[in-house]
């Protein structure tokens, strides 16, 4: 797995720009807001009651596609 829960979400999507669509996909439009500075992506999910498991594999599909 490349993505954790973990992980913050902005180092993700500067890392891995494929994966916007998939926070977008998930209701998670709001990448550049400040709390997308400094929340993982576990955090972001709860405040947006996604399923953080889920999220993780698309993340990991779109990543490793």
């Amino acid at each position: 797995m490349t993505i954790t829960k973990d992980m913050s979400i902005v180092d993700v999507v500067q890392q891995y720009p494929q994966t916007v669509q998939v926070f977008r996909n998930y209701g998670m439009g709001c990448l550049g807001c400040a709390a997308a500075r400094f929340e993982n992506i576990e955090q972001g999910a709860a405040a947006h009651g996604i399923d953080v498991t889920a999220l993780i594999d698309d993340l990991n599909k779109a990543v490793n596609a």
